[in-house]
């Protein structure tokens, strides 16, 4: 099974948690809405043996004011914006230094860009629908305080293991 470091935005569920859920694969197995910071993570059998090491990384990180003003594409993806987009990336380099075996989406991409997806589709209208939705109930604003550490089960559903401090909020 696998495992993810994330970091949860609950305050986003109220915009996109209803496309979410229609519209991805990982709001039905019990993921919230985030923005990646390492997927895939550690085998979940070795998230024991990593997590003290990837809390001191996160907890490195100052803690940082995101807002999310605008939806954005990938070419099958719809998604927020974070911004700022930085400190994901700090975090994303970090612990992908710290476990090369495991990069970012397995290496599929050579540039990350952090963002929270809100719907999956190869149909470019429907996104378009979605969109149109999410962006009138735009901004959603939070403070990032943790990362969370999830772990996939045997039958495929997603748990939160464990939270990760950022710095100054243990």
């Amino acid at each position: 099974m696998r495992s993810a470091v994330i970091v949860t935005v609950p305050e986003a569920e109220p915009v996109v948690g209803g496309w979410r859920m229609q519209y991805t694969l990982d709001a039905p197995a019990g993921i919230p809405p985030h923005v990646t910071l390492l997927f895939p993570f550690v085998p979940s059998e070795r998230v024991g043996d990593a997590e003290e090491r990837v809390a001191e990384l996160v907890a490195a990180a100052p803690a940082f004011d995101l807002l999310f003003a605008r939806t954005a594409r990938f070419p099958e993806v719809l998604y927020l914006d974070p911004e700022p987009a930085q400190p994901f990336l700090v975090l994303t380099g970090a612990i992908a230094a710290e476990w090369p075996e495991h990069p970012p989406y397995k290496g599929a991409f050579e540039t990350v860009i952090p963002h929270l997806t809100v719907a999956e589709s190869d149909d470019p209208a429907l996104l378009d629908r979605i969109a149109e939705d999410v962006e009138p109930q735009l901004p959603v604003e939070t403070r990032v305080r943790e990362a969370s550490l999830f772990v996939e089960d045997d039958n495929g559903r997603w748990h939160e293991h464990h939270r990760l401090p950022l710095a100054g909020q243990t």
